[in-house]
């Protein structure tokens, strides 16, 4: 029988195996003393089964399996809407020293990210300025910063395999920032104890301690999540009017937080009814965990495995490279800075998202850890302020740097 040589899936069928595999990803957590002590979140277990057989089927048929994967991007713009809307002014006020922390500590390691890619691409005798494609372009940027930094590579400073680099980068990356950010949050606490956090988590609940959802709470969670969206929508672009290239998921993100604070009143309720903010506040948590979780799932299904075919020895090493420098990096430096304590812990757990692979990856880590070890609030704010806004920033002007 002859097989197509491409396997298209639609947007419909597509997320329906998103769901699928969340579910076979939650069974084998749920089986796995390993992957449950180190706090490997369940949608990356279920993905990357997905990924694994898409990549054998093309090794071995010959066929390409693409998925529609356009839902998985409007996933991520509620879930960050969600985070913005459970941010209130006083408690950004409090994250305000650790957010200038962590972004010092992020830029500097975009440096030495970049230097150990360039680094290793002269040993491998290739244009050292392609090692910027295997450093923050494709592993603190992720796959946009790559496909835009990509084509100017290639035509402006001649490195051919520039996107393929920056291709196989982003997916090793993500692969391992998704694995690591358990461990080292698990390493960090037992080393010196930390007790875990108390209150409502910022994202999803416990399975010990799920609160009864509020049918009218989950539609008005819908509805100001739908007007974050939109008025992300209107936000965004006044950033690229100015200069500001930042993803559409930060205009969410600051839309939630607008609306939280400006129309606080409507939203947690005018006369003082707490069980209509708790019902939206169930409601955000409800919607946020099931967005984070899919959209991580179809991230880690969409990876096409065979793009390592060619660039595998130098992509493998100088992300051995990175791995080892980003870990060494966390522990030893960001955890001290960000205060020794749990919500140091759980934003080292994030940092591997910051440095190796996404905005999301890094929230998907520290809601793993939240979920079994209790809530950080501060570390909720503090780190997609920093990954999603301002190392955005930070990183297109040390490529330019480096790139000239």
């Amino acid at each position: 029988m002859h097989l197509p040589e491409t396997l298209a899936i639609p947007a419909f069928q597509s997320f329906t195996l998103a769901i699928l595999l969340f579910f076979v990803g939650q069974k084998v957590s749920q089986q796995s003393a390993l992957l449950r002590r180190y706090s490997i979140p369940e949608p990356v277990v279920g993905g990357f089964l997905c990924a694994c057989v898409v990549g054998a089927a093309y090794m071995v048929l010959g066929l390409r399996i693409e998925f529609d994967l356009g839902v998985r991007d409007m996933l991520l713009l509620y879930f960050f809407a969600g985070i913005g809307l459970k941010s209130d002014l006083r408690t950004l006020r409090e994250g305000g020293k650790p957010v200038v922390w962590l972004l010092g500590l992020s830029s500097g390691f975009i440096v030495l990210q970049n230097l150990l890619g360039m680094g290793v691409a002269g040993v491998f005798g290739l244009d050292p300025r392609a090692g910027l494609m295997t450093g923050s372009i494709s592993l603190t940027g992720g796959i946009g910063t790559t496909l835009a930094w990509g084509p100017d590579f290639v035509e402006r400073l001649g490195i051919a395999n520039a996107v393929e680099l920056g291709m196989a980068s982003n997916m090793v990356g993500l692969i391992v920032a998704c694995t690591i950010g358990g461990p080292v949050a698990s390493y960090l606490m037992r080393r010196h104890r930390l007790i875990g956090g108390v209150g409502a988590l910022d994202v999803g609940v416990t399975a010990e301690h799920s609160p009864p959802l509020d049918y009218m709470g989950v539609l008005r969670a819908l509805l100001w999540l739908n007007l974050a969206l939109l008025l992300g929508e209107v936000i965004t672009p006044l950033f690229h009017e100015i200069g500001l290239q930042l993803p559409m998921f930060v205009g969410c993100l600051m839309s939630g937080m607008l609306l939280r604070n400006l129309l606080g009143r409507w939203l947690v309720g005018g006369n003082g009814d707490t069980q209509h903010w708790q019902g939206i506040r169930q409601g955000l948590a409800l919607i946020s965990d099931i967005c984070l979780g899919l959209f991580l799932t179809m991230a880690l299904m969409g990876l096409q495995l065979w793009m390592l075919d060619g660039v595998m020895g130098f992509v493998l090493s100088v992300l051995v490279l990175q791995v080892l420098l980003t870990v060494a990096f966390t522990v030893w430096v960001v955890f001290r800075c960000m205060g020794s304590d749990y919500e140091a812990a759980v934003i080292c757990s994030g940092f591997g998202g910051i440095a190796l692979g996404s905005t999301a990856t890094a929230m998907a880590n520290m809601t793993a850890v939240t979920h079994s070890h209790g809530a950080a609030h501060r570390a909720f704010i503090v780190v997609p302020l920093v990954c999603g806004f301002f190392v955005d920033i930070v990183n297109a002007l040390v490529i330019q740097w480096l790139a000239r």
